[in-house]
């Protein structure tokens, strides 16, 4: 790991949770580390992980899992009204963390229009802020808000939730 990664990963920027303004990268392919832009999420297809950066300093937040973002475009007209009050386009975003076990969900099952955590089944509905419709979370997913500069996706706001696993 070069100096600079190694840097990063202890700075406290890099272990904050996404702040409003940040910008949102890739976390992996081959786009890893570069700005998403509205156009590179579409929709009908898989949800995208993101982790957000510091648009200032470049510091991008991914010293903790618990940071880490997926994205999903839907149709504007199909959300509820609270969710798509904190979309972009179409575009909403929620923690990548399962609130039942920490796993990261991963999976998009479209038959059932439901976010999917492969460790113990949990779902959850992007529609509908997030929230549970199988499986043993108990909690919604906390959601991200989302606004545009441009064409770039950029944080609105902090989690409308607590990230990860909590004791009810």
């Amino acid at each position: 790991m070069g100096r600079r990664a190694a840097a990063q990963e202890q700075s406290p920027a890099a272990r904050a949770r996404p702040e409003k303004g940040d910008r949102l990268v890739f976390v992996s392919g081959k786009k890893a580390g570069q700005t998403i832009q509205l156009s590179d999420i579409t929709q009908g297809d898989p949800q995208v992980l993101a982790w957000a950066m510091e648009p200032g300093t470049g510091v991008i937040r991914n010293a903790s899992r618990l940071n880490q973002v997926l994205l999903l475009r839907v149709e504007p007209s199909e959300l509820q009204e609270e969710t798509r009050g904190r979309s972009a386009e179409g575009v909403v975003a929620y923690s990548a963390i399962c609130t039942h076990a920490q796993c990261a969900v991963t999976e998009w099952r479209q038959t059932k229009s439901a976010l999917h955590c492969p460790c113990h089944a949990s779902e959850f509905d992007p529609f509908a802020g997030g929230k549970v419709v199988g499986g043993p979370a108990l909690r919604a997913l906390p959601a991200l808000p989302l606004g545009l500069e441009g064409d770039l996706l950029v944080v609105a706001g902090r989690f409308t939730g607590r990230v990860g696993f909590s004791q009810s």
